[in-house]
C-alpha cells in the first residue's frame, strides 16, 4: 500500500516506519549494481576498504581497552611497570599506523567514489523510470509492475546496450537503451488513451531531473490559469474571439519571465495574434511578435498549449521528438512471438481487454506456428474445475493454457498464483500461461506484477471498424438470399454500427450517454434483416418503418437511455435506411462547404463477394471527418481538446502530495493565500429576517417569490461551507486544529485549482475552482439584486440551482393569471428576439426574458433569427435573449423549427437537462441538426 494515510489518533499512539524505497534510496542501490557490472574492481576495492577501515577501528578499540585495562589494575608506581611502558610503546607505534591507514583509506574513498559518481547518471535515470511506472499504477490499477521486473530490465539494459572504452559515451549507451526499453516495456501493456500520457510525463521528468524545465513551467503546463478568478486579473481585450480560459492561462503564463510582456503584446498586436490562431495548424505558423525564434521547443508548447487546447498533444509530440527522439512518438508494433520469447513457465502473459479487443485469433495462430497446443477455457461460474485440470495437465505434458475472461473468475486468481509460482512437481519447458482479463480493482497485484502485460486494442476509423465487420462476414452469408436489397442493407448496418460506436469519442456532441454498443447488437441486426428480406413481399418492397424502428428502437436503441440520444439513433435509421438508398450515388453524408468530392468514398459499393467488399473498404480515408458522423468539422477541435484536457487532468491527479510550488512555496501557503483571497472575496451572510420582510414586501405567496426563497437558501447553505471549510482549513495549516481527511481533501484539491467535493455536493460543477467562485460570486449578485433591489428585467437562468423549478415557477405563474387554465395542461413556448441582455428596458407582457445561453454544434444568424452553420474554429455561439412563456395548447409540430435541449452544462444528462426549446433553422430538413448535436448550454466553461 503506497503512501498510507493514518488518522492523527493512530499516529499519536504508534511509531509508524516506511520501508518503502525512495527515489535516492533506489538511485543509491542502481548506483551499486551499475558499478558492480561496469567497474566491478572498483566495487571491490571500496568493499575491501571498508572491511580494512572496520578492522582497523576495532584493532585501535582492543589497544585502547588493553591499555585501559593495565591502568585500573596496576599496583605500584606506573614508571617500574615495564610491560606497561611496553604496552604503551605498542600502542603508540600501531595508532599511528592506524591513523595513517585511515587517512589512506579516507583518500582512496574520496578517489572511489568520484570515480562511482561519474555513473550516477545512469542511476538517477533507472530510479526516474521506476517511480514513473510506479505512478501509472494510479491512472489504472492494473499496470502493476514489481521492482524485480525493473531490475531485470535494468541489467538487461548493461548487458545488451553497445559498449565503449570512452566512459561517458558508455554511459550514454546505457542511458538511451534503457530509456527506451523500459519505455517499450510499459507502452506494451498500457490503454491506448495513455500510451501518449505515459510517454509525455516521461519526457517531462527527464526535462525537470536536467533542469531544462523549471518546476514553474511545469505547473503552468498541466494546470494553466484553472486557479485564478476572472475579475481578480487584467481584463482581457474587449473581443469575442478571446475565450475566458484562454485569457487565465496567458495571465498565468505572463508569470514566467519570458512570456511577461504577452498581455499587453495580445492587446497592442491583436490582428496578428488572431490571424495565428486561426491558422489551421497555429504550432506550425510563424509567432507573432518575435516568440518564433526566441522560445525553445517547451516554451512553445507552453505557449500553444495556453492559446489552443485542441493543438496541445500535436506540439507535445514535437517536444517528445525533440527530447527523446522520433522513436519515442512512434507506436509499438505487438509481437506475440517475440513476447512469448520473454515469457517462462512462472510468468504468465496477461491481455487486458477493451472493446472489440481478443487476442484468442493471433495466440491460436502463434500456436499453430510453434506447434503448440493451446486449450482456451472461457472462466465464469464453475469453470474453475476445468481450468484446474487443464493446468496441471499441460504443466507435466507441455502446452500452453488460455484462461479468457479472468475477471470473470476471480476467486480462482489467487490459486493460479500459488499453482504457477510454487508448482508440485517439474514443469514441462514448453508450458505458458495466456490470460485475458477487463480491469478489476480486486484482481490480484501479486499476478499482474509477475506477468507480462499487453494490450491489443483494434484500430479506431470507419475503415477499420467496416473492416473489422467484413472480415467477420463469409461469401456463405453474403449470398444467403438473392434480394437485390440484402448487400447494400448489410454494408449500412457495418457503417451503422461504426458510426455509432466512433460518435463516442467526441463526448456529448456524440452522445449523451456513451454506451457500450457490441457485436451482439451488430448480429442481431443483420439476423434481423435477413429474417425481413426472407418474408418481404417483392412487389411492396422493404417496410421502411419496421426497418427504422427494429434498429433504432430495439437492436441498438434498446440499449439507450436518453431521450435525445433515441432521437439521434432514430434519425440515422431514419436518413440512411429508405429507398433513395438503392440509388446509384448515395452517400452516407453531404459535406459542409466547398469540398465536395469528401463524401464520395462513404457510398455503398455494388460487390458481389466478400474480397470485393474488402478492396473497396480500403480504399476509404484512413482519417475520419466529423461530417461522416454527422457532426461539424468543429467537433474535431472538441475532440482533440477534450484528449489533452484528459491527459493533463491525469497527470495532475498523480503528482505527489508533498511537492512544493513552482517558486519554492509550499503547498500549504499556497492553499493559505488562495483562501485568504477567497475568503475577502465571500459575500456576506443573508440575514433571514431582512429577507423575509422582502419577499413578504414582494408577495409571499407568488410562485416566483417561493423560487427565490428556496435559491436564497441554498446559496446561503453554500456561502456557510465555504467560508467554514477555508477558515478550518488556515487552522488547519497553522496547527491550532488538526487537519482531518476532509480538510486535507480540501487542501489538494485547493491546490491544484480544483472544487473540493464538499463544495460540489451542495452547489454546481465547474472545471476549476476559479470559474466556479466566479459563479458563485455572479448567481449571488443576481439573488441578491432580485430579492433587495426587485424583480429583474431579464434572467442568467445559469445562476439558478434549479432551473426547471424557474421554468415551472413562471408556468404557475401564467397559469394563475389566465382562469379556467389548467397547470398540468400548460406547455412552455418560446420567441427569439434580437436584443442583448444590457438593450431590454422593461419585462415581458408575460413569461419571462432569459439570456447568458450559448449554442452548441451550431452558429446563430442573428439578423433571420435561425440556426446556420458555424464558422471554423468557433466551438459555441452566445444566444441572443430569449422570451419563455406558457401557453394553454400543445402546437403542432413545424418541420421548419429544431427542438432544442438546454442543458446546465457541458455534461449532458438527464441531471443537467432543462427543457427543450424551438429554433428556427434555414435548411430543408431537421435531421441536420440532430445528428449535429446541436444543444443549448448555460455555461461553456
Amino acid at each position: 500500500l503506497a503512501n498510507p494515510a493514518y488518522t492523527p489518533e493512530i499516529s499519536a499512539r504508534t511509531s509508524i516506519i516506511d520501508f518503502t524505497v525512495t527515489m535516492k534510496g533506489l538511485e543509491d542501490q542502481l548506483l551499486g549494481i551499475v558499478i558492480l557490472k561496469e567497474k566491478g574492481e572498483l566495487e571491490k576495492e571500496r568493499t575491501n576498504l571498508i572491511e580494512d577501515v572496520t578492522a582497523n577501528k576495532r584493532k585501535m578499540d582492543e589497544l585502547e581497552e588493553n591499555l585501559l585495562f593495565k591502568l585500573t589494575s596496576i599496583q605500584g608506581p606506573l614508571v617500574d611497570d615495564e610491560s606497561l611502558i611496553e604496552v604503551l610503546n605498542v600502542t603508540k607505534i600501531t595508532s599511528e599506523e592506524v591513523k595513517h591507514k585511515l587517512v589512506t583509506a579516507a583518500e582512496t574513498e574520496v578517489k572511489i567514489n568520484s570515480a562511482r559518481e561519474e555513473f550516477r547518471p545512469v542511476a538517477t535515470r533507472g530510479s526516474i523510470l521506476y517511480f514513473l511506472i510506479v505512478e501509472m499504477s494510479y491512472v489504472n490499477m492494473m499496470y502493476q509492475t514489481s521492482i524485480r521486473q525493473f531490475l531485470g530490465l535494468f541489467d538487461d539494459s548493461m548487458e545488451k546496450s553497445d559498449k565503449s572504452p570512452i566512459t561517458s559515451k558508455r554511459i550514454q549507451n546505457i542511458i538511451d537503451y534503457l530509456t527506451y526499453e523500459v519505455w517499450k516495456y510499459q507502452v506494451r501493456g498500457l490503454y491506448e488513451e495513455h500510451k501518449f500520457l505515459y510517454t509525455l510525463l516521461l519526457t517531462l521528468k527527464i526535462c525537470l531531473q536536467s533542469n531544462r524545465i523549471k518546476p514553474n513551467e511545469f505547473m503552468t503546463f498541466i494546470k494553466g490559469g484553472a486557479a485564478l478568478d476572472l475579475k481578480a486579473v487584467a481584463p482581457k481585450p474587449k473581443n469575442n474571439w478571446i475565450s475566458d480560459m484562454t485569457w487565465l492561462n496567458l495571465v498565468e503564463l505572463s508569470k514566467i519571465p519570458q512570456f511577461s510582456e504577452i498581455l499587453t503584446q495580445v492587446s497592442r498586436n491583436e490582428k496578428a495574434w488572431k490571424q495565428w490562431y486561426d491558422s489551421d495548424a497555429p504550432e506550425e505558423g510563424n509567432i507573432p511578435d518575435g516568440y518564433q525564434n526566441s522560445l525553445d521547443i517547451f516554451k512553445r508548447t507552453l505557449l500553444v498549449r495556453s492559446w489552443c487546447p485542441d493543438r496541445t498533444l500535436a506540439q507535445s509530440r514535437k517536444f517528445v521528438v525533440d527530447a527523446l527522439g522520433q522513436r519515442f512518438a512512434d507506436g509499438v508494433i505487438l509481437n506475440f512471438q517475440a513476447m512469448w520469447g520473454e515469457s517462462d513457465t512462472r510468468t504468465p502473459l496477461i491481455c487486458f481487454l477493451s472493446m472489440g479487443s481478443d487476442p484468442t485469433a493471433q495466440i491460436d495462430t502463434l500456436a499453430k506456428k510453434l506447434k503448440v497446443d493451446c486449450k482456451p477455457v472461457s472462466m465464469g461460474q464453475g469453470q474453475e474445475i476445468h481450468a484446474r485440470r487443464l493446468l496441471t495437465q499441460s504443466m507435466s505434458q507441455g502446452g500452453w493454457v488460455l484462461l479468457q475472461n479472468c475477471h470473470l473468475g476471480l476467486n480462482f486468481m489467487d490459486e493460479l498464483l500459488q499453482t504457477i509460482t510454487e508448482p508440485a512437481g517439474p514443469v514441462h519447458e514448453t508450458f505458458r500461461l495466456w490470460l485475458t482479463t477487463e480491469g478489476h480493482p480486486h484482481f490480484p497485484i501479486n499476478l499482474l506484477q509477475i506477468g507480462l502485460k499487453y494490450t491489443n486494442e483494434p484500430p479506431q476509423g470507419v475503415k477499420a471498424g467496416v473492416k473489422r465487420t467484413y472480415n467477420g462476414v463469409t461469401q456463405d452469408q453474403l449470398d444467403i438470399t438473392n434480394m437485390p436489397q440484402w448487400k447494400p442493407m448489410l454494408y449500412t448496418v457495418a457503417i451503422l454500427h461504426t458510426v455509432v460506436q466512433e460518435r463516442r469519442k467526441f463526448g456529448p456532441l456524440g452522445w449523451n450517454i456513451p454506451y457500450e454498443f457490441n457485436q451482439a447488437d451488430l448480429t442481431a441486426s443483420i439476423q434481423f434483416l435477413q429474417n425481413h428480406l426472407d418474408d418481404m413481399d417483392p412487389r411492396h418492397g422493404v417496410n421502411w418503418s419496421t426497418v427504422q424502428y427494429m434498429i433504432g428502437e430495439v437492436q441498438y436503441g434498446g440499449r439507450v437511455t436518453d431521450d435525445m440520444d433515441k432521437r439521434l439513433l432514430k434519425t440515422f435509421c431514419k436518413v440512411w435506411f429508405r429507398e433513395e438508398m438503392f440509388v446509384p450515388g448515395f452517400q452516407f453524408f453531404t459535406p459542409t462547404g466547398n469540398n465536395n468530392d469528401a463524401g464520395k468514398p462513404y457510398t455503398i459499393p455494388q460487390c458481389k463477394t466478400v474480397q470485393q467488399y474488402l478492396d473497396f473498404i480500403e480504399k476509404l480515408p484512413p482519417v475520419d471527418s466529423p461530417e461522416v458522423f454527422g457532426l461539424h468539422p468543429n467537433a474535431n477541435i472538441t475532440y482533440q481538446s477534450k484528449s489533452a484536457r484528459d491527459i493533463l487532468d491525469t497527470i495532475l491527479n498523480i503528482q505527489p502530495k508533498e511537492s512544493s510550488g513552482g517558486l519554492g512555496e509550499t503547498r500549504e501557503s499556497t492553499v493559505s493565500r488562495m483562501a485568504d483571497d477567497m475568503l475577502s472575496k465571500l459575500p456576506d451572510d443573508y440575514i433571514p429576517h431582512q429577507v423575509k420582510e422582502r419577499i413578504n414586501e414582494m408577495g409571499a405567496l407568488s410562485s416566483m417569490n417561493i423560487f427565490l426563497k428556496q435559491e436564497i437558501d441554498r446559496m446561503q447553505r453554500v456561502i456557510t461551507c465555504v467560508r467554514n471549510t477555508l477558515t478550518d482549513l488556515k487552522l488547519a495549516i497553522e496547527g491550532t486544529i488538526i487537519m482531518s481527511e476532509k480538510l486535507r481533501e480540501a487542501l489538494d484539491n485547493i491546490y491544484d485549482a480544483k472544487v473540493p467535493p464538499s463544495w460540489t455536493r451542495i452547489s454546481w460543477d465547474s472545471s476549476t475552482i476559479g470559474f466556479w467562485f466566479t459563479e458563485l460570486i455572479e448567481r449571488n449578485s443576481q439573488f441578491h439584486a432580485w430579492c433587495f433591489n426587485g424583480r429583474p428585467h431579464v434572467f442568467w437562468m445559469t445562476g439558478f440551482f434549479n432551473p426547471q423549478g424557474f421554468l415551472t415557477a413562471m408556468r404557475q405563474e401564467v397559469t394563475r393569471a389566465h382562469k379556467g387554465w389548467a397547470l398540468d395542461q400548460v406547455v412552455l413556448n418560446n420567441e427569439m428576439t434580437k436584443s442583448t441582455k444590457d438593450d431590454i428596458t422593461a419585462p415581458p407582457p408575460e413569461g419571462v426574458f432569459v439570456h447568458g445561453l450559448f449554442l452548441d454544434g451550431a452558429g446563430w444568424d442573428r439578423r433571420n433569427s435561425r440556426l446556420i452553420e458555424s464558422p471554423p474554429k468557433v466551438l459555441s455561439a452566445p444566444l441572443p435573449v430569449i422570451r419563455i412563456f406558457a401557453e394553454n395548447q400543445v402546437m403542432a409540430k413545424d418541420s421548419k423549427m429544431y427542438e432544442c435541449p438546454i442543458y446546465k452544462k457541458p455534461r449532458r444528462t438527464d441531471l443537467t437537462f432543462i427543457a427543450t426549446v424551438v429554433l428556427r433553422h434555414g435548411t430543408a430538413d431537421v435531421e441536420k441538426w440532430i445528428m449535429r448535436g446541436v444543444a443549448l448550454l448555460c455555461d461553456i466553461k
